[in-house]
């Protein structure tokens, strides 16, 4: 993208034969250099747009529309400028044709063996260091909808050393069964949980659905050190390496699992919405009023995160400690105890790698909350969602920059987001990568399009 586009020097058009001479030009150049695409792609996009928008005397006047707009070389250089902060960047954006399924969709339904399909989809197929390599990782994964964003996620994450435990929803459609089935069996490290149940975004059969993969895992043959959750709307803004060092430097053998200490004399009220911890604070922002039912062995229980980073030995605690039994049983009458549950156990002084102090901390997911709009973030150029932000494409500078691990989002509403973050990750990972790349691991540098046409 050129920076006078995407810095929002718009110059001066006269006339509608100026703009016509001017795409001539960039048309020349496009047929004679490869600078002269891309400049072509930029100003045909400047046209559009000016076009797009015309001044009110000039609406009656001239046509406000071209056949076929440029953009560039895509993704590559519009994700550049979105990750910098340009501010015509995200306006352009509107005018561009998204990245959508069809390309991954082909590569699935097109009949061939697996070692083709990973090539073609782009799958790192070897550890990237030693110490990728010396420290697998678990992951279980909850999905009941869009195969595509799946493949993104996996492409994203996955590494050979690794363990994959997927839950697909009981009441996923048998279409988007079956072809999970199919591509997943490509993968001998990548499994469908031996049980299955209908799973809604949070409750008692969420976390149960995730202690049925960590039973799974625990018996795989694969040596893996930690275990984090993820859905299928999620994606890393680290890499493999990224979250090894991370769990390794700043948790050393503990589990990670952020918690909010209830106040003094209080508990967390069940019935409702569970309370939500403030970010920068450890203390409930809600009323508390008591549990239904008393909780096993007198346990205290504590609020936070249901997202976590689990040591095996933890997790083999969990399945076996009468404690966490029971209060597996006990949950079954309260809302959202995957907010309740993990924390809870964690702070067991003889619980394996369990953090008994611990607060607010460990970043996990990255979330810009209303509340901190003005402190931690400018504000959400997104939508809002429960007082969260569903990132659009001004929040991509912000995301490359938290301390996060994972986002979610949601690519139905902007691919683009996700398509730019996939491909900074990839080159990110393979700039740290201590073997030589593959050729099938870089995608294609030079994927031109067309944005749809205006009538």
């Amino acid at each position: 993208m050129s920076s006078a586009v995407l810095s929002g020097n718009k110059g001066t058009i006269s006339s509608y034969d100026g703009e016509k001479a001017l795409k001539a030009e960039s048309m020349s150049q496009l047929r004679t250099t490869k600078a002269g695409l891309v400049a072509c792609g930029v100003i045909c996009t400047f046209i559009f747009l000016y076009l797009w928008n015309p001044g009110p005397e000039e609406a009656e006047e001239e046509p406000t529309h071209l056949a076929v707009v440029e953009c560039g070389f895509y993704p590559d250089e519009l994700c550049s400028a979105l990750f910098e902060g340009k501010k015509a960047a995200p306006q352009i954006a509107q005018f561009c044709k998204h990245p959508h399924n069809s390309e991954i969709l082909a590569h699935l339904h097109t009949p061939g063996n697996c070692s083709r399909m990973t090539r073609e989809l782009h799958f790192i197929t070897r550890p990237l260091s030693a110490e990728e390599g010396n420290f697998p990782l678990a992951y279980v994964i909850s999905v009941h909808k869009e195969l595509a964003m799946f493949v993104w996620l996996l492409r994203a994450i996955y590494t050979p050393q690794n363990v994959y435990c997927v839950h697909i929803d009981e009441t996923a459609p048998k279409k988007f069964k079956s072809a999970m089935h199919t591509f997943i069996s490509c993968f001998e490290n990548v499994f469908i949980s031996s049980k299955t149940q209908e799973v809604a975004h949070d409750g008692p059969k969420r976390l149960q659905a995730e202690i049925n993969c960590m039973r799974d895992l625990v018996h795989s043959t694969r040596e893996w050190r930690y275990v984090m959750n993820l859905c299928g709307q999620e994606f890393p803004i680290k890499t493999n390496k990224e979250i090894i060092r991370y769990i390794r430097t700043k948790w050393k053998g503990k589990n990670v699992t952020p918690v909010v200490a209830p106040p003094p004399h209080t508990k967390p009220r069940t019935g409702q919405s569970p309370p939500e911890p403030g970010p920068e604070e450890n203390t409930y922002t809600t009323p508390n009023t008591r549990f239904k039912q008393k909780p096993p062995h007198n346990l205290t229980v504590y609020s936070g995160s249901s997202y976590y980073a689990l040591t095996r030995k933890f997790v083999g605690f969990i399945l076996t400690d009468p404690r966490a039994k029971d209060m597996l049983q006990w949950s079954k009458d309260v809302r959202s105890p995957e907010q309740h549950y993990w924390v809870t156990l964690n702070r067991l002084k003889d619980a394996p790698g369990a953090t008994p102090d611990a607060a607010w901390e460990g970043n996990i997911r990255a979330t810009k909350w209303r509340t901190e709009e003005g402190n931690s973030h400018k504000g959400c150029t997104g939508h809002g969602a429960q007082d969260t932000c569903v990132y659009g494409l001004g929040d991509l500078p912000w995301l490359i920059q938290s301390p996060a691990l994972f986002a979610t989002f949601e690519p139905s509403t902007a691919p683009l987001v996700v398509a730019c973050l996939e491909r900074w990750h990839r080159l990110k990972a393979l700039q740290q990568a201590e073997v030589p790349a593959e050729p099938h691991w870089q995608f294609p540098r030079e994927s031109h399009f067309h944005s749809p046409p205006h009538h």
